[in-house]
């Protein structure tokens, strides 16, 4: 009888491991070609939206898109004091910095990627932040998903939070 229970055990073990690589392998295969469809590619230029697009958001520049053009985009505080706001909202939000770049004449230009949770699509964020002659910050900001054909709204709103994060720099928000 002893011997009996230890193969009904054996095989209701089995049975448990057969059922949990039945249920993690389409996560599995999803991540594999999440990692070959979309690897990491820095961008050292700030990007546009393709017309039409549902997976992208751009504020500035004159390139609004999905996103609200009555927004305001000069921050009334100085390029190192929105900067760092910049880097703390990244380190956050757990994000990998693919690109940076700050010098007198461009300003502060960073590429990071943003993964959603669970499922892991990366999602490319690009900040540029320039000083105004009065001392202010111009922004630029840019939030796309590199798969799909929808965001769901994850990227206007990624941006919109972003926006707010930026703006609270400025006395006036005090």
């Amino acid at each position: 009888m002893t011997l009996e229970k230890e193969q009904n055990t054996s095989s209701s073990r089995k049975r448990i491991a057969l059922i949990l690589v039945a249920l993690l392998s389409p996560y599995a295969l999803v991540q594999v070609w999440i990692l070959t469809s979309a690897p990491n590619v820095a961008f050292e230029t700030m990007p546009t939206c393709p017309a039409n697009s549902q997976n992208c958001a751009h504020l500035g520049g004159g390139q609004d898109f999905r996103m609200d053009d009555t927004m305001e985009l000069v921050v009334q505080a100085n390029i190192s004091v929105i900067s760092e706001l910049l880097q703390t909202w990244i380190q956050d939000g757990n994000m990998n910095v693919l690109f940076e770049t700050t010098s007198a004449e461009e300003g502060h230009v960073v590429h990071a990627v943003d993964i959603t949770p669970f499922w892991r699509f990366p999602d490319d964020v690009m900040v540029h932040l320039e000083p105004t002659p009065e001392g202010h910050t111009r922004m630029e900001l840019h939030s796309q998903s590199r798969l799909g054909q929808s965001d769901l709204g994850v990227n206007p709103e990624r941006l919109n939070e972003l926006h707010q994060v930026l703006m609270a720099g400025s006395p006036s928000a005090a």
